[in-house]
Formats: structure tokens, C-alpha cells, sequence
């Protein structure tokens, strides 16, 4: 992983910056203001002080209110806001998909799938990224999907290319093993049936940003056409994420 990105924690295996991404036209995504994360649940101790270092000013929690209450939320704290935005609404358990299937093309199709159903949710958490002040950091369980998902509209919005994007969110492939030992540990030692658990590789992103461009011409047409988001939005995220 790129360690310029990622920011080390002991309890957190896949939080990193989105910023210093170069852009199509030749600008750059500014660090230190958006961030993604597997479960804040899991900061605590040394941990927290380190988050609370960051500046954060507002958590986006994608994650089911269910996987919410039975795995805690990131500390209260009066030097951020706290939103919950469920984007999934069709849950799937990954730790046993069927390993016959074609994985890669069976998580893009899970990703189409949030695009339809959470496009009131996807609206509002990118309205809130375009719109907030200060640092803000949006995390799922493991950071991968959900998040990556997220990750992809917002850095294509910003004019990285796919080959950027597609490598953001390959950078998970390097919690992977970490990611495997949490559901270990909280599975009474069992191990995932699907060998592709946690697992992150670019083809997963490229097929969904494809089926995108197939649908609605491109990222920004679904974007501004099933999600409803103004170009004014994107335009204030732009200026809020990008040098130059």
C-alpha cells in the first residue's frame, strides 16, 4: 500500500487519504480532506487520539442501522457530525459466496445493485462531501465495498482517470489479510468458505464503472441523472477536493 496514502492505526486495517490523486486535467485531489475506513466501531485507546488528530469533522457511516447495533459506531464526540447512510439495501454475506461463481463479476453486479436501490442515500453522502467543512472520512465494515464504491464516484467526479481509480481501490487488496483474520476472530476461529474474502482487485471497480458508462453514458450522467445531484454539487465538490 501506498504509504503516503495509507495512515496507520493498530486497530483499523484499511484507512487511507484519497487525496494526491492527479486528475485528467491535470489538477490534484488535495490530502487531508477526504477519507475513507473499514468500522470506526474498532477505535479506542491510542487509536482515537490519532483520528482525533486528523481534524475530522464528519463520519459518514454506510453501513446497515442492524450492523450498527450489533457492532457499535464510532465514539461520540462534539468535534464531529455523525450520519448514518445505509446505501445497501440487499444485504449478501460474502464469507460464503459460492466459489463456482465468477467472483469479481458477482461483486460488480452487488455493486449495480447499491447504485439503484441507494440513490437517495448516495445523493445525500455526496452532497454531504461536497458540502462539508473541514475533513470529513466515510467508512462500511471492511472499507472495501461500500466505501469503495463511494471512493470511485467521488474520485471519477473529480476527473481521475479509471486506472486511478481502479488503483484506490486495489489498495484494499493490502488489508486483505487483516480483514480475513477480524472475521476469523469473530467467527469462533472459522475461516471464510469463499477464498476471495476481503479480497479487492482492480477488474471488481472496472466492470462496475463500465456497467455505469453503459447505463447512463458515463459516471457523472448517473450521477447527475439516477441520483438527482446537481451539476452546482459536483461543481462545489470539485472546488472543495481539488488544487488549482
Amino acid at each position: 500500500m501506498d504509504i503516503q496514502r495509507r495512515i496507520s492505526f493498530d486497530r483499523l486495517h484499511n484507512f487511507r487519504d484519497l487525496g494526491g490523486r492527479r486528475s485528467v486535467d491535470g489538477r490534484t485531489v488535495r490530502p487531508g480532506l477526504l477519507y475513507r475506513s473499514d468500522s470506526l466501531a474498532k477505535l479506542e485507546g491510542s487509536d482515537w487520539e490519532r483520528f482525533l488528530a486528523l481534524g475530522v469533522r464528519t463520519v459518514i457511516d454506510l453501513r446497515y442501522p442492524w450492523e450498527i447495533a450489533a457492532r457499535g459506531r464510532v465514539p461520540v464526540s462534539d468535534r464531529f457530525a455523525y450520519l448514518n447512510l445505509s446505501i445497501e439495501h440487499r444485504p449478501y454475506d460474502q464469507a460464503v459466496i459460492d466459489p463456482g461463481l465468477d467472483p469479481w463479476r458477482y461483486l460488480a453486479d452487488r455493486y449495480a445493485e447499491v447504485a439503484e436501490d441507494g440513490a437517495l442515500e448516495l445523493r445525500q453522502t455526496l452532497k454531504t462531501i461536497a458540502e462539508a467543512e473541514g475533513p470529513l472520512v466515510f467508512h462500511c465494515a471492511s472499507g472495501k465495498d461500500r466505501t469503495g464504491l463511494v471512493a470511485a464516484l467521488v474520485l471519477s467526479l473529480l476527473g481521475v482517470d479509471e486506472n486511478g481509480v481502479a488503483e484506490d481501490f486495489a489498495l484494499t487488496e493490502a488489508a486483505t489479510e487483516l480483514l480475513v483474520a477480524d472475521w476469523t476472530a469473530a467467527h469462533d476461529g472459522r475461516t471464510p468458505s469463499w477464498p476471495g474474502y476481503g479480497r479487492a482487485p482492480k477488474e471488481v471497480i472496472r466492470l462496475f464503472l463500465a456497467g455505469l458508462t453503459a447505463e447512463y453514458g458515463s459516471v457523472h450522467g448517473y450521477v447527475t441523472g439516477r441520483l438527482g445531484v446537481t451539476d452546482a454539487t459536483v461543481g462545489a465538490l470539485r472546488d472543495r477536493l481539488l488544487d488549482g
